[in-house]
């Protein structure tokens, strides 16, 4: 059965029973707990928190998701996968264990004639929490299943939670017994390798908090109602019903192995190492798509340095099966192929995902090779010194600098007869580990300090939010709270959070920053609130963040709720125009140019987006800017209204990757020229935006560039200074404004050609010396020193060439130099050998440490060239004292380098 259908046959399987079909969500969501989405039930979490009450009873779903804290096994096992599709059935309050073990039951051992997968029920087994014991009945009642094949483990293995703060509860997973050619006897307690567990249902019920049950904590509450959470691996079900040896051999993987052995010239199933190769980079690959698909480009931090290292690997394992030309573009094709039934966004977007991997592999081919070539220095070194192991310092530096794993580094130290410390290579990596998840902690929000919100909202409802019409309302003061904690009064000088029951205000989001204004109430003789920031910790629900200023604010007061206008116009502006913006740079550098993030302030805006190409030339930028400035003065109307979402994808309205979207989505034109999903406020026409000025263009790390602009009066008032400027050089350069650029270019050049000439008298007048300095030799004991201080300020690179000029003037002679350059309270040195004086063994670094105490320096170098640095100039007499007394004793030709 091939992989779409099993898809199909779930889907249909749940709608015949009343279930909802929900699209899959995003693998980036607006979650800080996560980093991808890794579960069927994240884009519900507000429905299982009661954040929000569900728009259906029950829901079903196919899930895009990716874990990678296992990476390492990729490829070594038979079911490990980083990108996998989970199917799942939800019940929000609706039925619970009854029910979601019948769905699973029919489902999974009904024919394939009648739309099931036709599992044999006598190689089914279930494991349940250790004490639910009324899981343990319905299995055979329900099933018929006996109790030899229902087993009971602890929280480890039958709680589930997201592995952070927020809902949990107690599970029954599904296992299919692959026959004793498999494993050991004994059911999914003594071996997980014959019985593959293929489907887990959550008994959703409870709020974990930082400490999880699984390991028998308690949970910090109960949800507001009894759920079912499921999630069901797509490719596992694959792997059984196609009888492969393992997921990545399935119909929609093995591809991907195919094209590696083209790449190759090597057969999969030849050689284990090779295949845990092909298998990681069938993985990744997928991974990989899916991942940039839903927005990422690769960086150094976050989503983007998973997905960069998920890349990476892809390289260097088809590096390792002897493929060094590029290979990315390749398999994202395979991939886009046999995934686009399913997401065929990734065939309308292949262009830009198939360039974000080229630029990717491109930069990274260049790393691996210097990568390759620290390593091959390291490994040198540890050989000369007689070692046999590579220090687990230089195994991490090699990770964390060139992105190589461990495995790499392991295999390529075999080749040279070396082992690694991974014992020290496992330390640091477990630092490093603890400071990523002690920063992440910082970063979560919790779900267990929101119930006062959440009480907010069970007693009242959500906001009402009137703030795209109306910019000042009446309203009533629903909630009041000082320190996260509900208060009845709060007085002048205490910050509060306020809910109303409708508000004026826009709580930040969608890059827009939030509005300010005031909250004012006449109840006990009047009050003040000003408002700084307005959130929305709980969906649905806008806090009102601020400081009480006149009076005593009351709970339950009726107030008049009114918004900075001035702000609110001015930040509507900077929306609009960032719409306009991101429609032009689209226009000018096609699809690829999707957003990838904006701010939306008073005045000014900042735009993200992705342009795998690289920077935008200026030329590009002119004409976009003149471009959206045309826009303007046609003065388009700017429309929002309420559509479906499928609609609104036929309307061709640009979705933006990350967010989160209903059923019903809210639009925003501007004329024909620009269409977006979008939740902020905007300008009613475009004309109102006066006038757009983009200012500058860069980057923001790999594939990611950023525009800054300013909008309206701050936009004139830029280009008024900008007028000013031009109009003072054109006075003082006495030229038209059009021919300042070239006027300032040539004198600019003719100041680079005074500096050169400068530098050419300078660097004669410091070589003009050397006659008299190799004249002034001093002769000890058959050695001619030349030991001076040379002018004040000679840069290090003339105080060589002069050393080595003095050098060449002894001739024959054994001869030592030594120059010392004061600037200010630093001194530098030189110190140069003949090759007479190195044949009698002194040696210029050698010599270093017997002046360089008396300088305070230190310094180094080969037996012909040493230099270095002192922070006493005062002491140069005694330096030359103590070099010919090394000369002298004969020191110089002795010792180590480098020292002082």
């Amino acid at each position: 059965m091939e992989t779409h259908e099993i898809s199909r046959r779930f889907t249909d399987h749940f709608v015949k029973a009343g279930h909802t079909r929900v699209p899959s969500a995003s693998l980036i969501l607006d979650d800080p707990t996560l980093l991808f989405v890794n579960a069927g039930m994240v884009q519900f979490k507000p429905y299982f928190l009661g954040e929000a009450p569900p728009p259906y009873p029950r829901a079903t779903s196919i899930q895009k998701c990716v874990r990678t804290g296992d990476i390492e096994e990729v490829g070594k096992t038979t079911r490990h996968n980083t990108f996998f599709q989970m199917a799942g059935n939800f019940s929000f309050g609706d039925y619970f264990k009854a029910g979601a073990i019948e769905h699973a039951w029919t489902l999974v051992t009904g024919s394939q004639d009648s739309g099931g997968y036709g599992f044999n029920p006598d190689r089914i087994w279930v494991t349940v929490y250790q004490d639910d014991d009324e899981a343990i009945r319905l299995w055979q009642e329900i099933a018929g299943l006996p109790l030899e094949r229902i087993q009971r483990r602890d929280g480890r293995d039958n709680y589930w939670d997201m592995g952070v703060p927020g809902p949990g509860g107690p599970c029954s997973e599904i296992y299919y017994d692959r026959g004793p050619e498999h494993g050991k006897d004994g059911g999914p307690v003594v071996d997980e390798d014959r019985y593959l567990e293929i489907w887990n249902l959550v008994f959703m019920q409870d709020i974990r908090g930082e400490q999880s049950p699984k390991y028998g904590y308690p949970p910090i509450g109960e949800l507001p109602n009894k759920n079912i959470d499921t999630g069901m691996g797509i490719e596992r079900v694959a792997y059984l019903l196609q009888g492969v040896a393992n997921v990545y051999e399935t119909d929609l993987v093995r591809p991907v192995i195919a094209r590696a052995e083209e790449l190759s010239g090597l057969k999969y199933g030849a050689d284990p190492v090779n295949d845990v190769r092909f298998r990681v980079i069938a993985d990744h690959a997928r991974s990989g798509v899916m991942i940039i698909g839903d927005g990422v480009t690769p960086s150094n931090e976050a989503r983007g340095y998973v997905l960069r290292r998920l890349l990476r690997r892809i390289v260097r394992s088809s590096r390792l099966l002897g493929v060094h030309e590029p290979v990315l573009g390749a398999f994202a094709e395979v991939v886009r192929d046999e995934m686009s039934p399913s997401y065929p966004e990734l065939a309308t977007d292949f262009h830009r995902i198939s360039a974000v991997m080229r630029a990717e592999e491109e930069a990274f081919l260049q790393t691996l090779t210097s990568g390759e070539r620290i390593f091959d220095l390291a490994a040198k070194s540890v050989k000369q010194s007689g070692g046999a192991q590579l220090p687990g310092d230089q195994a991490f530096a090699l990770h964390d600098t060139y992105g190589f794993p461990i495995d790499l580094t392991l295999e390529m130290a075999a080749e040279q007869g070396l082992t690694v410390d991974e014992a020290g290579f496992r330390r640091l990596m477990d630092e490093q580990r603890n400071r990523a998840k002690a920063d992440a902690a910082s970063r979560k929000t919790g779900h267990g300090d929101l119930s006062a919100y959440r009480a907010v909202l069970d007693a009242h409802g959500s906001t009402s939010f009137l703030g795209y019409t109306d910019l000042a309302t009446e309203s009533r003061i629903v909630g009041l709270l000082v320190g996260g904690a509900s208060v009845p009064a709060a007085g002048t000088g205490q910050d509060v959070e306020v809910l109303l029951d409708r508000s004026p205000f826009y709580a930040e989001g969608g890059g827009q920053q939030a509005d300010s204004g005031e909250i004012r109430g006449s109840a006990n003789g009047g009050f003040r609130i000003e408002i700084q920031d307005v959130q929305t910790p709980v969906p649905g629900l806008n806090v009102h963040r601020g400081r009480v200023v006149e009076g005593e604010a009351l709970l339950d007061a009726e107030v008049h709720a009114e918004v900075d206008v001035t702000r609110r116009q001015a930040i509507s502006r900077a929306h609009s125009a960032t719409h306009l913006v991101h429609a032009g740079m689209r226009r000018a550098l096609g699809d690829s140019a999707a957003q990838a993030g904006s701010l939306n302030a008073p005045g000014r805006l900042r735009f993200d987006f992705t342009s795998p190409a690289g920077a935008v030339p200026p030329s590009v930028l002119a004409d976009v800017e003149d471009e959206v400035n045309a826009v303007l003065l046609d003065d388009h109307e700017v429309r929002a209204f309420v559509t479906t979402l499928d609609e609104a994808r036929k309307m061709g309205a640009m979705a933006l990757f990350g967010e989160r979207y209903g059923d019903a989505v809210r639009v925003v034109e501007i004329g024909d020229y620009s269409r977006e999903l979008c939740g902020g406020t905007h300008v009613h026409r475009s004309g109102q935006l006066g006038v757009i000025k983009l200012l500058s263009e860069a980057s923001i790390g790999a594939g990611v560039r950023r525009v800054e602009a300013l909008v309206g009066l701050d936009a004139f008032r830029f280009l008024a200074k900008e007028h000013v400027l031009v109009s003072q050089l054109s006075e003082q350069f006495k030229a038209r404004p059009e021919e300042l650029p070239d006027r300032i270019g040539a004198v600019v050049e003719r100041l680079r050609d005074a500096e050169r000439e400068l530098e050419k008298v300078r660097a004669e007048a410091v070589l003009s010396s050397a006659g008299a300095l190799a004249d002034g030799a001093e002769d000890i004991d058959g050695v001619a020193l030349v030991a001076a201080a040379a002018p004040d300020g000679v840069p290090g690179n003339d105080l060589r060439a002069l050393a080595s000029d003095v050098r060449g003037r002894l001739g024959a002679r054994p001869g030592v130099v030594a120059l010392f350059s004061a600037t200010g309270d630093k001194l530098s040195f030189v110190v140069a050998t003949t090759e007479a004086a190195r044949g009698k063994g002194l040696a210029a670094g050698k010599l270093v440490p017997s002046f360089a105490a008396a300088i305070g320096g230190r310094g180094g170098g080969k037996p012909d060239l040493a230099q270095g640095g002192g922070t006493n100039p005062a002491g140069v007499p005694d330096a030359v004292a103590a070099l010919r007394a090394a000369l002298r004793d004969g020191s110089g030709a002795s010792g180590t380098r480098a020292s002082g």
